[in-house]
C-alpha cells in the first residue's frame, strides 16, 4: 500500500504586545451602551454638525467571525457622494490588519424608510433603549437582508450577527470625510494627532462613545474605562465604536479566562509590553517604566506620549531554561500609570511530549488521511512610537527703561510637538521534508514505509524596530500519523538572528543519532 501524508509546522514568533450586543422583534438580544459629552466650537475648517452621521451595517458568522456580505451604510441625511471615505471597511477587517485606504468620490449610503434614532450625540445624553430597539427590529433584519442579498430566515436563525459602527460625516480642514471611530483613530495615527487637534469632541469622544459593548463579543471587549472623557486612539480602536445584534437566544461568547496574562516558551527571547498612559509625558517631565523579572530588573527610559494618548513600553528578556511561574512587577516613575501594575508568566516547554519508540508493527490499513487543522496565524505586527519635538516660538519681553542695562530679552516659550512614527515586523516561513539520506528506499522523494525523513524549516522576520522584534525561535512539528495531535517533535534552532533555520533533534531512537522522524507510511513533503 502506498500512501502520502503532510506534516504542519507550527511558528512561535514574538513581534513585539470591541462589540455591542441587542435584542429584536426577530429573537434577538442588545449588547449596547452610549456615552459622550459636549461639544466644542467649530470652526469654517474644522466642523460637525449634529445629525450629520449614519450607521455602517455588517454581517458577520458567529462561528468564525467570517464577513459574509459587503458592508452597507445607513444613514437620515446622505451627504454629497463627492466626499471622501475609506470605503466599506469593518472593524473586524482592520483588526485583521486591512489599511486604510482614502477614496475621493463614489460614497454609496442608504436611507431608510424608517428614521434611524439619534446615534452620535452632542451632549453624552442619547436613548439607548431607543437605539436597541431600532437596530434589533424585525425592519432593520429585512432592510439588512434586502440590500446584501441574505435570505431573511437565513440571516435570523442565530447563525449570523450584525456589527454595527456608527459613521460620522464631518469637514476636515476644510474637506468633506466619512468615517468610522476605528478609521478616525488610525487617521489620527497617520497625522501624528493632527485629527485629534482639531475634532477631539467628535472624533475621540462621541464618536467612539456612541456605541461601545455591555459584555464581551466577536473578539472584542467590554468596555469599562470613561464613558465621558476623550479615549486615545489605541482604545478606540481596541474597544470603542461598535454594537453588535445577536439573533434567536444565542448566548454572548464566553471570554477565555486565563490565570495568567502570557505564556511563553523556555530558553526563548521574548518582549513583554505594556500601555503608559496618563497627562502628557515629553523630554521636560518624562516618564519611566522598570520591570522587575525575577532577580533583574529592567528600565525603559524615555517613554513619551502627548496629552490624552498611550505609548507601548516593552522590554526584551530571555526566559529561564526551566518551567515555573514568573510574576513581573511593573513600576512607573513619573506623572503617568500602566494598564498592569503585575504580570503572571506562565513559562512552558515545548519539548516534553515527543512520539515514542517507533517499534515496528503490523501494518494499519485503516489509516485514513486526517484534515490538516486550521490554527490561527499572526504573521505580521504593526505599532507606533510617539516622537517629542520642539516647537519655538521667541517672544521679545521688553526690559525696564528706569534699569540702566535693561534692554529687554527674547524668551523662547515654545512648546513640545509629537510625531508618530510607526513601526512593523513580518514573518516568513517555509518547509521542506525529504528521506534521510541513510535510507536505503529513497528513490527522490519517496521512500518505503519504517524509514526516516529529515525536515528543515527555515524563518525570516523583517522589521524597522529591531529593539521590538525577536527572531522566530520554535518550530513544532505534528504528525498525520496522530492525527495532528497527541505528539509533537520541538525542533532545534541551527543559528541564530532574523534567518533563523530549524531541523529534527536527534531521534535517540535512530541507530546513529540521526536528525530523523520514522514514519509509518510513504511520504510526500
Amino acid at each position: 500500500m502506498k500512501c502520502f501524508y503532510s506534516i504542519m509546522v507550527i511558528l512561535c514568533v514574538l513581534l513585539g504586545g470591541f462589540p455591542l450586543t441587542a435584542y429584536a422583534d426577530t429573537g434577538g438580544s442588545g449588547n449596547i451602551d452610549t456615552g459622550g459629552g459636549g461639544m466644542g466650537q467649530g470652526t469654517s475648517q474644522n466642523r460637525w454638525t449634529s445629525g450629520n452621521e449614519g450607521v455602517r451595517v455588517t454581517v458577520v458568522r458567529a462561528s468564525d467571525h467570517a464577513i459574509v456580505a459587503p458592508s452597507i451604510d445607513l444613514t437620515n441625511a446622505p451627504p454629497k457622494v463627492s466626499l471622501y471615505h475609506f470605503g466599506k471597511v469593518s472593524k473586524l477587517q482592520y483588526s485583521n490588519g486591512a489599511k486604510l485606504s482614502p477614496i475621493k468620490g463614489g460614497y454609496a449610503c442608504i436611507k431608510p424608510p424608517q428614521s434611524i434614532p439619534r446615534v452620535i450625540s452632542s451632549n453624552g445624553k442619547n436613548n439607548i433603549e431607543v437605539i436597541k430597539r431600532y437596530f434589533c427590529s424585525e425592519f432593520l433584519a429585512q432592510l439588512v437582508a434586502n440590500h446584501t442579498g441574505m435570505d431573511y430566515d437565513v440571516l435570523i436563525g442565530g447563525e449570523y450577527r450584525l456589527l454595527l459602527e456608527p459613521v460620522a460625516y464631518f469637514t476636515f480642514q476644510g474637506v468633506m470625510i466619512a468615517t468610522t471611530a476605528t478609521e478616525a483613530a488610525m487617521y489620527d495615527q497617520q497625522l501624528s494627532g493632527g485629527l485629534r487637534k482639531k475634532m477631539v469632541s467628535l472624533t475621540h469622544k462621541n464618536l467612539p462613545l456612541s456605541m461601545f459593548l455591555e459584555t464581551a463579543d466577536l473578539g472584542y471587549p467590554a468596555w469599562g474605562g470613561s464613558r465621558s472623557t476623550a479615549a486615545s486612539d489605541t482604545d478606540i480602536i481596541s474597544s470603542l465604536g461598535l454594537g453588535i445584534v445577536r439573533f434567536k437566544d444565542m448566548p454572548p461568547e464566553e471570554p477565555e479566562i486565563s490565570t495568567f496574562d502570557y505564556e511563553y516558551r523556555t530558553n526563548t527571547e521574548v518582549i513583554t509590553a505594556v500601555t503608559v498612559k496618563g497627562g502628557q509625558s515629553d523630554p521636560d517631565h518624562a516618564v519611566s517604566v522598570v520591570f522587575h523579572v525575577a532577580e533583574q530588573s529592567y528600565k525603559v527610559e524615555n517613554v513619551y506620549y502627548p496629552e490624552g494618548e498611550s505609548q507601548l513600553a516593552w522590554i526584551r528578556w530571555t526566559t529561564p531554561a526551566e518551567p515555573q511561574k514568573i510574576t513581573i512587577m511593573v513600576q512607573v516613575q513619573g506623572s503617568a500609570s500602566v494598564n498592569k501594575g503585575s504580570i503572571r508568566v506562565n513559562i512552558v516547554d515545548l519539548d516534553d511530549n515527543p512520539p515514542p519508540d517507533p517499534q515496528a508493527d503490523d501494518r494499519n490499513d485503516s489509516f485514513s488521511w486526517p484534515s490538516i487543522p486550521g490554527k490561527e496565524q499572526r504573521t505580521a505586527a504593526d505599532w507606533t512610537v510617539w516622537r517629542p519635538w520642539w516647537h519655538s516660538n521667541w517672544v521679545w519681553h521688553s526690559g525696564n527703561p528706569e534699569v540702566v542695562g535693561d534692554a529687554g530679552y527674547w524668551e523662547d516659550e515654545g512648546n513640545w510637538e509629537f510625531e508618530l512614527d510607526h513601526y512593523s515586523a513580518s514573518l516568513t516561513a517555509s518547509m521542506a521534508a525529504i528521506p534521510d539520506e541513510k535510507s536505503p528506499t529513497a528513490r527522490g522523494k519517496r521512500m518505503k514505509s519504517g524509514y526516516g525523513i529529515n525536515e528543515e524549516v527555515t524563518t525570516h522576520v523583517s522589521t524597522n524596530q529591531s529593539s521590538a522584534v525577536t527572531p522566530a525561535q520554535n518550530a513544532v512539528t505534528y504528525f498525520p500519523e496522530f492525527n495532528y495531535e497527541l505528539y509533537w517533535r520541538l525542533l532545534e534552532r541551527m543559528g541564530g538572528g532574523y534567518d533563523m533555520t530549524h531541523e529534527f533533534q536527534e531521534n535517540r531512537y535512530s541507530t546513529y543519532n540521526r536528525r530523523t522522524h520514522f514514519v509509518p507510511l510513504w511520504v510526500r513533503p
